[in-house]
């Protein structure tokens, strides 16, 4: 709502060009801020590493998106050899499309007539990121690590997702040295969709559980 103020006619929480307001990034480095700067800066005077080396280290994280996740769903819909390698070792299989994540354990589960999967990390917010990016903020809230455990019919229903009580939902927890990823169900009428097209089709949140791909 608009305040009464003069000079403050805008709506709360845009500025007067009518962006969204955001605070000013000057606030004081937090503990864990100053250590990253001081081990970082420690690594490079030693010659351990180099700044371009932290700098292509930052452009390949921020270049992680849920598009790398689609590809491997997409590549399962359409080689059923790769997908039974994506259930029994999701961590290797990804390596074959380019994508390590690292020492860490990739449990990939699959959406069927039967069973919907879901994906929460009840700790802290343990996510795929090599495959899917930054999780987003609801997956990192109390709120949604507790009630996905507790009534995750309910949760989905909220995010827009009906399971039929026929179907079982199973809660999958992370954990710090294990992620999960949905393989969600491929949508009808895609039998003529390449696997470009058919990854256009997977949603970063059908690949938590929360979601489902989208339509052709």
């Amino acid at each position: 709502m608009p305040h009464d103020h003069p000079g403050h006619d805008h709506d709360h929480g845009l500025s007067p060009s009518g962006h969204p307001f955001r605070a000013d990034n000057d606030a004081p480095l937090t503990y864990w801020q100053r250590m990253e700067i001081a081990a970082r800066e420690l690594l490079i005077e030693k010659g351990i590493v180099t700044p371009a080396e932290v700098a292509a280290q930052i452009d390949a994280m921020d270049a992680r998106s849920p598009a790398n996740g689609a590809a491997v769903v997409a590549r399962a819909w359409c080689d059923p050899a790769f997908k039974a390698r994506l259930l029994s070792n999701g961590s290797d299989a990804c390596r074959e499309m380019g994508f390590d994540i690292g020492a860490l354990h990739l449990v990939v589960v699959e959406n069927t007539e039967d069973v919907h999967n879901l994906i929460v990390c009840t700790l802290c917010s343990c996510y795929p990121r090599t495959l899917l990016g930054l999780p987003p903020d609801w997956y990192k809230t109390r709120a949604y690590r507790s009630r996905a455990v507790i009534e995750p019919r309910k949760v989905l229903r909220e995010f827009g997702v009906d399971v039929p009580d026929s179907m079982t939902v199973r809660v999958h927890d992370s954990t710090a040295d294990m992620r999960y990823l949905v393989l969600p169900a491929r949508p009808a009428g895609t039998d003529g969709m390449d696997e470009t097209a058919l990854a256009g089709l997977v949603t970063r949140d059908s690949m938590i559980g929360m979601g489902l791909p989208k339509q052709p």
